[in-house]
């Protein structure tokens, strides 16, 4: 992450934007340009979130939080913490219980129930003063009636704003948070790891494209080993120590740390764990395999065997994970000839050491969205129509192109192909040229484009021949493309049933004019149902067709058409009346 100019106070304001659109503005309060105590602060209109409350392991007392001072923590809006390692949640409690902050804090039920033992033990170990201690026991356990609990994939919306967790691997529970606001993604990693564990899933891929990703970037410019590669030099370190009779630290065969007891039935309750060895004492017992707690060698249990086996280079240490800068880590990571005990003596260094191998803090970065995601290109007039797709976000009610709705929002359209077959005897061509003088649009198609005899009728309807005995329609379902279908439909099936038995009776049968009438009026009756529903026979003669509620008479010698309703669109019946008795 990268920024320019000075660092500015991050406490709400109303100043006035001074480009097109809305500010949104994200700065590291910890963590940036360096390892430890990530804390960012983002918002954008109006509303304000900070990702994660760690401490930085290598300070103690005030220096190790982040810069809280920056920001007014009454106007946080909500707090989200990734996992519980304690550079991304240690100074929760600090933040809870000792500023101003009275918002939501979110994390997962697994992460919520390592935090409460993690922070426990670090308040034991931490080796200050009372004047310099954050917090204590009581302010934890006050912080974890104010911690709520969010579910991977389970959206909350919080005054306004909306979010959601993914599954970010590197420690079971940790979260990667996809933040929504006004239309506006952000997604905030954490630590994550997209290499599969043999007791975690890897991180997360959404499925939703963010506009903004705050990623960790620890090793984001380092090119690690293959993991069988890393394995490899794994196993060798460890029978090579080994078999000099040696011991090796922070390898998980035996692991002595009452935390470590502690969290492991709390993976276990999650996960399928193997059966490790709890020690409690270090009492020799030959060649042997420990791992410890803390990482950072401060202090506690991992700093006790460190410094009675790091004289003996018989032994070694496999130093996993981040190194931050002022630990004893980093320091044994250089290779020191010597180094200081925690009762200020000095030993040398003969462990073996395997190694395992990022804008500054307060700087702000600043970017603008406008909420208003495409414009139209013209403002529409009072009283002209606007069409769109209506859809109510957080903020307000925004129209929107179908084509943009999977781009600014989480929905998406479908479109839903429809096709049925019917049964068909005659000429396929016959029957084109009848839907021609009846419906306006008929359009032959291409046989390399159908691969077969075919037409187009509305532009929205594809009539295609199947065999000698059927056809086959197809659309793209919607309500007027329906509507077509089944008018074409309704056609093809009175063409089917009775116009080629008016046909055959009049070429080959010897009947009276009047019975091919009588046939040839049930044609025409048939059609017209088809297309206005209600027709009945009236008087002398004429046919009462209902048209959107309004009754219209119908000579059927003339083709005039008559109504007690002026408004009533009498052409509509004289046209459809005259094309279908030309095709009868």
């Amino acid at each position: 992450m990268a920024s320019t100019g000075p660092p500015q106070s991050l406490k709400r304001s109303d100043t006035s934007l001074t480009r097109e659109g809305d500010q949104l503005i994200i700065t590291p309060l910890g963590a940036g340009n360096e390892v430890g105590r990530s804390c960012v602060y983002m918002s954008y209109k109006g509303k304000t979130i900070l990702f994660d409350c760690g401490i930085h392991p290598a300070y103690s007392g005030m220096a190790a939080l982040p810069y809280f001072d920056e920001i007014d923590p009454s106007t946080i809006d909500v707090l989200l913490v990734t996992h519980f390692h304690l550079d991304h949640a240690a100074s929760l409690p600090y933040f809870l219980e000792k500023t101003t902050f009275k918002g939501p804090v979110f994390m997962t039920l697994a992460t919520k129930a390592i935090y409460t033992l993690l922070l426990s033990d670090y308040v034991k170990v931490s080796k200050v003063s009372v004047e310099d201690m954050l917090y204590d026991e009581q302010d934890i356990l006050r912080s974890m009636d104010k911690i709520e609990v969010i579910d991977f994939h389970q959206t909350l919306e919080v005054n306004g704003i909306r979010f959601w967790c993914y599954t970010a691997g590197h420690v079971l529970g940790a979260a990667m948070f996809m933040v929504d606001i006004a239309g506006v993604r952000v997604i905030y990693t954490g630590d994550y790891s997209r290499e599969e564990d043999c007791h975690l899933r890897p991180a997360e891929i959404p499925q939703f494209s963010p506009d903004i990703c705050i990623i960790e970037s620890t090793y984001g410019v380092q090119l690690h080993q293959p993991r069988n590669m890393r394995e490899k030099c794994f196993i060798y370190v460890i029978h090579s120590t080994i078999s000099q009779g040696g011991r090796l630290h922070y390898i998980p065969i035996y692991y002595a740390s009452p935390l470590a007891k502690r969290c492991m039935a709390v993976y276990q309750t999650y996960i399928n764990t193997s059966a490790l060895k709890c020690i409690e004492n270090f009492n020799y017992v030959g060649p042997s395999v420990v791992m410890a707690s803390p990482s950072g060698l401060q202090s506690g249990l991992s700093r006790q065997p460190f410094e009675i086996w790091c004289s003996d280079k018989k032994n070694a240490c496999v130093i996993p994970g981040n190194v931050v800068e002022g630990t004893l880590k980093k320091t044994i990571i250089n290779e020191p000839k010597e180094v200081t005990l925690m009762n200020g003596i000095t030993a040398s260094l003969n462990m073996h050491n395997t190694k395992i191998i990022s804008p500054k803090n307060c700087q702000s970065v600043e970017m603008y969205f406008n909420s208003e995601k495409r414009l139209a290109e013209k403002t529409p007039e009072v009283g002209e129509t606007v069409s769109g797709l209506l859809v109510k976000k957080t903020f307000a009610y925004q129209i929107m192109a179908p084509d943009d709705l999977h781009v600014f929002s989480q929905l998406s359209i479908e479109n839903i192909s429809q096709r049925i077959t019917i049964a068909y005897t005659g000429s396929f061509g016959v029957l084109e040229h009848r839907l021609k003088q009846i419906l306006e649009s008929v359009e032959s198609l291409p046989d390399e484009e159908s691969k077969g005899p075919a037409f187009r009728v509305h532009e929205r309807l594809t009539v295609k021949y199947e065999s000698e005995k059927h056809i086959s329609l197809h659309w793209r379902s919607d309500p007027i493309s329906d509507m077509v279908s089944d008018s074409v439909v309704a056609l093809v099936l009175n063409i089917s049933r009775d116009i080629p038995k008016v046909v055959v009776e009049s070429e080959e049968a010897t009947k009276t004019e009047e019975e091919n009438n009588k046939k040839a009026e049930k044609v025409i009756h048939a059609l017209l149902v088809s297309l206005f529903g209600d027709v009945k026979f009236g008087e002398n003669g004429k046919l009462v067709i209902s048209v959107d509620g309004n009754v219209a008479h119908l000579d059927k010698q003339s083709g005039n058409v008559e109504s007690e309703n002026e408004g009533l669109k009498k052409e509509r019946v004289r046209v459809a009346f005259q094309r279908i008795q030309n095709v009868v």
